[in-house]
């Protein structure tokens, strides 16, 4: 009883749309019609501005480090197993919300939240990886899919090279989360190889409906 209670809260936290509600806060009516429709912090930034998209880009990592600790709370014997699958129930609830018919964002900083919780050090590895490639090449889909691979790259590291033990069910998790980014991503993907990509642009300026972010 307890295990399905910590879950379900755990995909209920993550289900909450920070990013429609910061935005309707900021004056965008619905976000689902501006720009490519995305339920993210991009979307976000470019449809309402840096500070709203910044807020929703914490706030979804704050609702993924939320659920770990709510299920470190809540069950009386927190295994890393059970703690990896609030994890994982936090990104779906991001992904497939019920409050919004089960259409949601694409994962990318629910999963951060979660992944500093349970991996601090590899985390902190995968967010250098996304923010230099987001710097450098300004495509947040590649910035996200490239840290998210980074991370499954950096538990190997830690567990194989730094002799760090990682619980097994972490390391199934960050593959399960480079997995489900790719293919949240898949119509990023498309665009990045046919060069119809948008770069990330750091202006306020709001898109037009179906643009891509």
């Amino acid at each position: 009883m307890y295990i399905a209670f910590a879950l379900t809260i755990a995909y209920l936290l993550g289900a909450v749309p920070f990013s429609l509600l910061i935005a309707r806060l900021a004056g965008v009516r619905d976000l689902r019609q501006i720009g490519s429709g995305n339920l993210g912090a991009t979307n976000v930034w470019r449809a309402a501005g840096p500070v709203a998209g910044m807020s929703v880009f914490l706030a979804d990592i704050g609702k993924g480090a939320a659920a770990v600790f709510a299920a470190l709370i809540i069950l009386p014997s927190h295994t890393p197993m059970l703690l990896a699958l609030a994890g994982l129930a936090a990104v779906l609830g991001h992904v497939f919300p019920i409050y919004l018919g089960f259409r949601g964002g694409k994962g990318a900083a629910t999963g951060l939240g979660v992944m500093f919780m349970l991996q601090p050090l590899a985390t902190l590895a995968a967010l250098v990886v996304f923010l230099l490639v987001a710097l450098v090449w300004r495509y947040v889909s590649l910035a996200s899919i490239c840290g998210a691979l980074a991370l499954f790259v950096a538990v190997v590291v830690q567990e194989h090279v730094l002799k760090l033990a990682v619980p097994d069910f972490d390391f199934y998790l960050t593959a399960l989360l480079a997995l489900l980014i790719i293919i949240t991503h898949r119509q990023n993907v498309v665009r990045l190889i046919r060069g119809t990509e948008n770069r990330f642009s750091f202006s306020s300026r709001s898109p037009k409906v179906g643009s891509h972010v």
